[in-house]
């Protein structure tokens, strides 16, 4: 748990802090979020359970755009390099945030990170958050988008489990399902529990390893970019 914020436990952080933390918080993300608009800066918050392939998707992704030359990425986590130094090689400019105790990111540290990235050129901007269905999805970093990747290896149940992530979530990339035949649950039964958790239920099937849905997300993608800078322009 954080030890700054509390996560909603006003018996380790009282409801006062809470609300002047996220104040800031909103704050910051605002800034955040003109400072990409005014770049042409497509914004993702890319959360998930750590293992749901949220890395993978990004690598997945350079590759898919030609080595990544028009994307960047923030990568959280509590400790190590590791995933910023993976999509480093994909070809993506990363910069690794390290948290600590914290079980999210934050518009703040987000804000600093963005300081110390090369964003010339850059069309999108993946924020990959720590691995949690909790926390991230309360925080506003000043992203366009929130998706969310979740394993078919998490269970059935995990969007009625953990019901504010996926209420908040934009696109859910359903991920691994080529494990599917040796897991013995039902893709129904995951896609009837993200259409009763998700407000509009928009999920893309995808298996990095074989390629399935890649192409969708990228569509995704491209649509959703252009839809953001046309509201802009108007």
């Amino acid at each position: 748990m954080c030890q700054d914020c509390g996560c909603g436990d006003v018996n380790l952080v009282p409801l006062d802090v809470q609300q002047r933390i996220l104040a800031r918080n909103e704050d910051t993300a605002a800034h955040n979020r003109k400072h990409f608009l005014e770049r042409g800066i497509f914004a993702i918050n890319l959360m998930g359970s750590p293992g749901s392939g949220k890395t993978a998707v990004l690598e997945a992704t350079a590759a898919a755009f030609e080595g990544g030359r028009k994307l960047a990425a923030l990568a959280g986590d509590l400790a190590t390099e590791n995933d910023a130094n993976r999509l480093t090689r994909a070809g993506i400019r990363s910069r690794a945030i390290t948290t600590g105790e914290a079980c999210h990111l934050d518009a703040e540290l987000v804000h600093h990170e963005l300081h110390h990235l090369d964003l010339a050129g850059v069309e999108y901007l993946f924020i990959e958050n720590v691995g949690n269905l909790v926390c991230p999805a309360v925080y506003d970093l000043g992203q366009a988008k929130n998706v969310v990747a979740l394993s078919v290896t998490e269970g059935e149940d995990k969007p009625l489990k953990y019901p504010t992530m996926f209420a908040k979530a934009d696109l859910v990339l359903l991920t691994k399902v080529d494990l599917m035949p040796y897991l013995g649950i039902s893709l129904d039964a995951i896609l009837d529990s993200l259409a009763r958790a998700m407000p509009v239920p928009n999920v893309i099937v995808l298996s990095t390893r074989g390629g399935l849905g890649v192409d969708d997300w990228l569509g995704w993608l491209e649509r959703n970019r252009a839809m953001a800078f046309e509201e802009v322009m108007a």
